[in-house]
């Protein structure tokens, strides 16, 4: 015998990716406690080997641009795996798109967030469910469109397929902002619109970021005659003809392969104005922060796979002598990203209510605040789970290099770290009640933990320097976004988690790598919540 199997971890499948204890916890402080049952069901399907798999194939085989049929017509199709198709009907069937506008009963945006983050078997089919969802109130600005396509946007049910909106049983949305020489500057965007006779309108320019451009309608940006506008624009026409939208090339990424991303250029494409001309941003902005959410529940749900995985991986594996998770060095790396990983699905879960409740001045700075710094903690922290496979985290049929090659996304989508942490700051300029509102929320905790009251102290001592905030404007938010997350975990959170979180992340006894935490906490606990149960 010279080839023994031994030593190795068995398959993570078959278990719950629901069992959450953080997670569920939010769920029900949020409103959504109604929703528990329904949530375990779609944990269990995410944790099959089925479900797996399917992600596994989306990515293995990505999307393929046909520009042309066999005889040279230009039809703009994309190709994708039947994997991508099952992802996305599930997503669809499971109300992950739109639920919260059809049945906005209380905690309808709680368990829409709880769903998307426990759905996390591939991160690309998320891409188009988030702007679906993200869509309708947008969309709501302008009644006579909504009526006609709101119940579509949130049918439960997927139809794929390039054919006149308003003939199709469901429909999917996307986002066309970006372009080549502006980026986050959607401002200096060229491509124009020309009023019709009929009310539409014909746009003409290039878009150089619009991802999912199967999907049935956009929202996107133009300059009208009274500026810039935010627009619908339809896939195929009402006459059932393609709209000229033409699909340039797909984007060669670091990662989200299943999901296309790419390059169109509108050629008197026929478009519906959503809202007045000139106010085009202000009409998309609540589309952006719904995304932003999504972008903060996508990392959130990302670090609690990384954690499961690396703690999975140390209670089975073992090496001198003892499992990997009974090592004291393993144990306060596993420690720190589950503390990590709780910090993120706590405030996600509370932001998420916050949609629900209309939160609006806390709101608006939290989301900012909380999209900035979870979805720059998800990189350092995929890195981290996956050196806790060593080299078989390193293979790809570990899943984690796909993982690791996911986490940088969602810093970059709907504002990238300059454009997010500038975002705060313009809203405490702009919006300024949004800072007391957004305090009043952290001074809840308020005597509950000295090292999180003294770091509330520094933080609003800080804000008081308005000369040098732009510049300090990454280490404020880093130290907004702490404090919150110090709040809600000394609230709600479990008391070894939130000692973790105090001592290291504001009691300043903390290292740069993850596994830097001090003696003395009860990293066992904090572990055992972290790692999941099979069978």
């Amino acid at each position: 015998m010279t080839h023994e199997v031994f030593n190795q971890v068995p398959p993570l499948v078959d278990h719950d990716l629901a069992e959450d204890p953080a997670l569920l916890d939010g769920l029900r402080r949020e409103g959504a406690g109604w929703a528990v049952e329904e949530l375990h069901a779609l944990g269990r399907l995410a944790g099959t080997h089925e479900a797996q798999e399917h992600g596994r194939l989306a990515n293995e085989y990505p999307p393929v641009l046909r520009t042309h049929d066999r005889y040279g017509n230009r039809i703009d199709e994309v190709e994708f795996h039947p994997s991508w198709h099952h992802l996305m009907k599930t997503a669809v069937e499971n109300g992950l798109h739109g639920r919260p506008w059809s049945d906005p009963r209380p905690g309808a945006h709680v368990a829409r967030a709880a769903k998307f983050y426990t759905w996390r078997t591939d991160a690309g089919h998320g891409c188009p469910i988030s702007m679906t969802y993200a869509a309708v109130p947008a969309l709501r600005q302008q009644p006579d469109l909504a009526a006609l396509y709101e119940p579509l946007l949130t049918s439960e049910v997927y139809d794929f397929g390039l054919r006149a909106p308003l003939g199709k049983r469901g429909l999917i949305a996307g986002m066309s902002m970006t372009e080549k020489q502006g980026g986050s500057d959607v401002r200096a965007n060229t491509t124009t619109a020309a009023p019709q006779p009929d009310g539409a309108y014909r746009l003409v320019g290039h878009k150089w970021f619009t991802s999912a451009p199967m999907s049935d309608v956009f929202l996107t940006l133009a300059q009208a005659p009274g500026g810039l506008t935010c627009f619908l624009v339809p896939r195929v026409l009402p006459d059932g003809t393609l709209n000229p939208l033409h699909v340039m090339r797909l984007k060669d990424k670091l990662g989200n392969k299943s999901n296309a991303s790419s390059e169109i250029e509108y050629h008197q494409a026929h478009a519906w104005r959503v809202g007045d001309e000139g106010r085009g941003v202000r009409t998309i902005i609540e589309m952006v922060n719904m995304t932003r959410l999504d972008c903060l529940i996508g990392a959130a749900a990302g670090m609690r796979q990384g954690v499961t995985v690396a703690a999975h991986h140390a209670a089975h594996r073992a090496t001198f002598g003892r499992t990997l998770n009974e090592h004291p060095l393993m144990q306060n790396v596993l420690a720190d990203l589950a503390v990590e990983s709780e910090a993120a699905t706590t405030l996600m879960t509370r932001l998420a209510g916050a949609v629900d409740r209309g939160e609006t001045d806390f709101k608006r700075l939290a989301l900012a605040v909380g999209k900035y710094w979870v979805t720059k903690r998800w990189p350092a922290h995929a890195a981290e789970s996956l050196e806790c496979l060593g080299g078989n985290g390193y293979a790809e049929e570990s899943g984690m290099p796909r993982l690791f090659r996911e986490s940088p996304l969602n810093s970059i989508w709907e504002g990238s770290g300059n454009v997010a942490a500038l975002d705060v700051l313009r809203a405490m300029m702009k919006e300024p009640e949004s800072i007391p509102a957004f305090f009043q929320e952290v001074e809840l905790a308020s005597g509950a933990d000295s090292r999180l009251d003294a770091a509330v102290r520094q933080i609003k001592d800080s804000l008081t320097d308005a000369a040098t905030l732009e510049l300090r404007g990454r280490r404020v938010v880093e130290r907004l976004a702490l404090v919150l997350q110090g709040s809600l975990l000394v609230r709600h959170g479990h008391p070894a988690v939130a000692d973790a979180f105090c001592s290291s992340r504001l009691g300043g006894d903390w290292g740069t790598a993850f596994g830097t935490l001090s003696p003395g906490l009860d990293l066992g606990t904090i572990i055992e919540r972290a790692t999941p149960k099979i069978g």
